[in-house]
């Protein structure tokens, strides 16, 4: 299969899929990473020019670690991505040359105009893949992919959990690539909530995770923890054990510390029990 995975930043599509890009490449798969905007808003010391750069290293980083492919279009600057024609039709190009099995994206209800106009863009898109008379220059797909959701915690409309998947093999990947992301979880998003990261490489990526990873914590504790990369995780599988428990059994399914969560989206194709089976069999 190929599956493309839609962020509007550097750091969306690692946060909320990249176990599930990881067991995809396990498997065989091809998997892609498009961030529509190329970070230079993303910092508060460095220049936007400095910051681009080093994001993109940062990308880089996480490409090779995973065994993607990462594209990034950095004409775009951060806080100036729009649902509009031009760039409908060059989502539209660039998902037609993946043709891609599987898209997932943001939810068009978002804090930031970015992650909107991601989600927007995708949606607008979608039927516009199989119209041959739009954007004939790259042939049209035969048949929309399948498009899903990443999870998020807004409630207007909430997010509805289509598919769950276990991820408690992936944690360590999850933190390694949180990791590679240096200018985002160590310098600007702790600017952005007024934390101060501790000095030294090993403090700090304990104070990344925000929990002990190896320690098994109820769901109330989870839920209870104030911040954490790993927490962030770990409330999935707290905020779904219900969904965990139907997917997986009662034995495992309420034992599971870390998952992803994703919701169907529907203008892509229908996800059957049959393809649901196929492209989602963790």
């Amino acid at each position: 299969m190929k599956i493309l995975m839609i962020g509007a930043h550097q750091d969306d599509n690692e946060f909320r899929c990249g176990a599930l890009a990881h067991k995809y490449v396990q498997l065989g798969h091809e998997v892609y990473f498009l961030s529509m905007c190329n970070g230079c808003g993303g910092h508060h010391i460095m220049t936007p020019a400095e910051t681009t750069a080093a994001r993109a290293k940062e990308s880089a980083a996480v490409a090779k670690l995973l065994g993607i492919t990462y594209d990034v279009w950095d004409d775009v600057n951060d806080c100036s991505l729009v649902a509009d024609l031009e760039t409908r039709r060059r989502l539209i190009r660039y998902i037609r040359r993946i043709s891609p099995d599987l898209v997932i994206a943001h939810r068009p209800n978002d804090y930031h105009a970015d992650h909107r106009a991601s989600g927007q863009l995708v949606q607008d898109a979608s039927y516009m893949l199989i119209v041959p008379h739009e954007c004939p220059d790259v042939p049209a797909m035969r048949e929309m992919p399948v498009i899903m959701y990443y999870e998020d915690g807004f409630k207007n409309p909430n997010f509805r959990c289509d598919v769950v998947i276990d991820t408690d093999s992936e944690i360590d990947i999850k933190m390694q690539i949180a990791d590679l992301n240096v200018s985002q979880v160590y310098e600007w998003l702790p600017y952005t909530h007024g934390e101060t990261v501790p000095e030294g490489a090993a403090e700090r990526f304990e104070w990344l995770k925000g929990m002990d990873t190896t320690k098994w914590y109820s769901d109330e504790e989870v839920m209870a923890l104030p911040r954490g990369t790993a927490v962030r995780f770990a409330k999935t599988a707290a905020r779904f054990r219900k969904e965990l428990i139907e997917k997986y059994g009662e034995e495992r399914g309420a034992k599971i510390r870390y998952a992803e969560a994703y919701e169907v989206c529907e203008y892509g194709s229908p996800l059957t029990d049959e393809l649901k089976a196929q492209m989602f069999p963790f």
